[in-house]
């Protein structure tokens, strides 16, 4: 029997690297798109990937994901938009922030967050429409769905990013494609190692947040989970 293939971005480290474990474990062959295929743990390598050179920040590194992918596969049944940054941008920053800087910081997130999930989400739709029971998982973050702090730029590009997913359930609906965004709090991963203040031991790790994928991606195509909300900590709402 043919397995069935899951492309995952920034499958080199953190969730996506648990993500892509945790999917070879339940018998998925993996496409990974990674910036440098030579960080891919040997554990993985030993899995026999299929290993493509994409860059989030490159408009035709998705189309050659894609391609490439159903080249060496002839089939994509899984996509896991999980490469992604996040920059401290604020609307009034202390001391106040040069324009110049907000401007690169703020066309960063966007080109990385935003429009890099939308190139691939587009480029594989249509294969994942094939395949009948295609799933799309988008990672987003509790930071699209509510704003805690004084941060605007990566909370924009994540509430965009529930967007796309939503976009996407709809486009491929009707093909038996569905789309979840996973909204997570504070994650275990080196994007969160800066907050001195966080216990590492009790917020949500990589691995929690790759069990709750794959059980989101083998879920019939009734059971379709639209937004997936996970915290380490009560929050009103959520």
């Amino acid at each position: 029997m043919t397995r069935p293939v899951a492309m995952i971005t920034g499958a080199n480290r953190g969730i996506g690297l648990a993500i892509a474990r945790e999917l070879a474990g339940r018998g998925y062959r993996l496409s990974l798109g990674l910036r440098d295929p030579s960080t891919l743990p040997e554990e993985l390598k030993a899995a026999d990937p299929i290993l493509t050179v994409y860059d989030a920040g490159d408009p035709a590194a998705a189309r050659r994901f894609v391609e490439a992918t159903l080249e060496a596969a002839g089939r994509i049944d899984v996509l896991v938009n999980n490469a992604g940054i996040s920059r401290d941008l604020k609307l009034m920053p202390e001391p106040p922030q040069d324009d110049a800087e907000m401007e690169e910081a703020l066309d960063a997130l966007l080109e990385i967050n935003v429009k890099a999930p939308f190139r691939l989400t587009r480029a594989a739709l249509p294969a994942l429409c094939r395949a009948g029971n295609g799933r799309i998982v988008t990672l987003a973050s509790l930071s699209g769905k509510r704003v805690l702090g004084l941060g605007a730029g990566y909370q924009m590009t994540k509430h965009a990013a529930v967007a796309l997913s939503h976009a996407a359930r709809r486009a491929g609906w009707d093909q038996g494609v569905r789309a979840c965004a996973v909204c997570p709090g504070f994650v275990a991963t080196d994007m969160t190692s800066h907050h001195d203040e966080l216990p590492r031991h009790e917020i949500t790790q990589p691995e929690d947040l790759a069990r709750l994928v794959a059980e989101v991606v083998t879920l019939p195509n009734s059971a379709s989970v639209a937004e997936l909300h996970v915290n380490w900590r009560y929050e009103p709402g959520l």
